[in-house]
């Protein structure tokens, strides 16, 4: 088993390993890289049945259930990713975390892209410690001090109505999370806000919140945070949620990119009141 780091700071490309016959030590060894590097990615990989994929995922803990996605029929732990010439959205188009809307969101996401247009679609995925450590000694402080609010129905309604959803009645999650939380595994502090999902700030007026949501997500995108893959047929990604986003980009239309996503279920995020492990970042505090 070979493990290249991507960057300094978030993702690793390992290969050599199959991921549907790992015995527990190398599970083990897998999860350190899974929460040393944040973000890892597999192609040496074959088509993985659904069910093959979900008992994998399932090692990392119990899956979590999508509240809006439509899934794989016999395998409802499966959301299938789908866009396509008649699509109206693609999936993951804009940064984000997964599901963050959610009381206990998604800890991690693996995804197995099994078709892919001649170019582009390519996926970014952006460091939370680092957004988090390269802001001043000030305004971590004083963040780690808030909570903000993520919905999902002005992101869901409707969005799946092409693919037979009818969610008329459905009732779509929210919740308050601490801006700033503590990853159970590594101890480091990661911003917890996405343009996607959340959608004001706690105790502030709605023109305080926005300058200083604008700020973050701004903050958040620079290039230095982030890795991009370039997929190849039947690579593999899986991403920690807890401290990484996301941007799936849809620069293919009208041709056809395809897989399946399965997400294991996460804990309430939470900020430890001890001071945060910090780590090496040492890039400009300034955009």
């Amino acid at each position: 088993m070979k493990v290249e780091p991507l960057t300094p700071v978030i993702g690793a490309e390992v290969s050599g390993v199959d991921l549907t016959a790992l015995s527990e030590a190398e599970f083990d060894w897998l999860h350190e890289l899974f929460v040393l590097h944040s973000v890892l990615f597999f192609r040496d990989q074959p088509r993985l049945e659904p069910a093959a994929q979900v008992a994998f995922a399932r090692r990392f803990g119990p899956l979590h259930a999508h509240p809006a996605a439509p899934t794989l029929e016999g395998h409802p732990e499966v959301f299938v990713i789908h866009a396509h010439a008649e699509s109206k959205v693609a999936n993951g188009n804009g940064w984000h975390t997964d599901v963050s809307c959610d009381a206990e969101p998604p800890l991690a996401t693996m995804l197995q892209l099994h078709e892919l247009p001649p170019s582009g679609g390519d996926t970014l995925f952006a460091c939370m410690y680092a957004a988090f450590e390269t802001l001043s000694a000030s305004m971590q402080e004083w963040l780690m001090t808030l909570g903000a609010h993520h919905e999902s129905e002005h992101i869901y309604r409707g969005r799946y109505a092409d693919r037979g959803v009818d969610d008329s009645t459905r009732t779509y999650p929210r919740a308050l999370h601490p801006i700033v939380r503590t990853h159970p595994q590594s101890r480091r502090q990661a911003l917890y806000v996405n343009p996607s999902f959340t959608t004001r700030i706690e105790g502030l007026s709605p023109q305080e919140s926005n300058a200083v949501l604008q700020m973050l997500f701004e903050h958040q995108q620079r290039a230095e945070f982030q890795v991009r893959f370039r997929w190849t047929p039947n690579a593999v990604a899986i991403w920690d949620n807890r401290c990484t986003q996301h941007f799936a980009l849809w620069d293919y239309w009208p041709e056809t990119r395809k897989g399946h996503r399965v997400t294991v279920k996460g804990e309430a995020p939470y900020l430890d009141p001890q001071p945060p492990v910090q780590k090496r970042m040492r890039l400009s505090r300034t955009l």
